[in-house]
């Protein structure tokens, strides 16, 4: 059964994430949908709308019209970019339209993510933060599933020109352009792989309708 304590393990913050409950949603989900469904499921469903009213409830902040880091809180956070892959939210839904367009203001810097703003969350980690990969990444594929594939695909090229020599990646990219942190990271190179997977899926649809007309 999910937690309902407080908790932080993406990143060492304190408050109630409201990333945390939509992970938590979306493995209930999807085992109600793969299980026999003559089964008895009910308590695993129940839960599932249980997290999704909890986050719909303290988890959107209506006067700042977008989903944010905590309960209760007016704070972004990168990791509201993974909702509709994980199937929380349609990449349609304007409540996470408007999600996406709040992040593109404040988390992001010239294509690149933030993870979010440590003025307004801080951490507790000394040095100044670079843009995160792993968040670039999300942002490319929200981007992608939202409609504006042209956005996701520049985006997502740009990103191979921070790459080192090799092709890898690090965790961070500083304001110089430098590559900072745990090398090689394989949190960003899993989630390249998984928004490449998932921008030539779209991409490949979008032709294919064009063909049609």
């Amino acid at each position: 059964m999910p937690s309902r304590a407080p908790d932080s393990r993406r990143y060492s913050l304190s408050a109630r994430p409201t990333w945390s409950s939509h992970y938590q949603k979306a493995p209930l989900a999807s085992a109600w949908r793969i299980a026999d469904r003559d089964t008895n499921h009910g308590r695993d469903w129940n839960q599932r709308n249980r997290i999704y009213n909890q986050v719909m409830a303290r988890g959107y902040h209506h006067d700042r019209g977008s989903f944010v880091q905590a309960y209760d809180e007016n704070v972004l956070d990168a990791a509201l970019l993974a909702m509709p892959a994980v199937g929380f939210v349609t990449p349609s839904d304007p409540l996470w339209l408007s999600t996406l367009n709040a992040i593109e203001r404040e988390l992001v810097s010239d294509s690149l993510v933030h993870r979010y703003d440590p003025v307004h969350s801080p951490d507790g980690l000394p040095g100044h933060e670079g843009t995160f990969n792993m968040c670039t990444f999300w942002y490319v594929e929200a981007l992608a599933r939202s409609g504006r594939l042209d956005d996701a695909r520049l985006t997502f090229e740009k990103m191979f020109t921070f790459s080192n020599h090799l092709g890898l990646y690090a965790e961070e990219i500083a304001a110089s352009g430098e590559q900072i942190g745990n090398y090689p990271q394989a949190f960003s190179h899993l989630s390249l792989i998984n928004t490449a997977l998932t921008l030539n899926s779209l991409l490949d649809t979008e032709a294919d309708a064009r063909r049609r007309r």
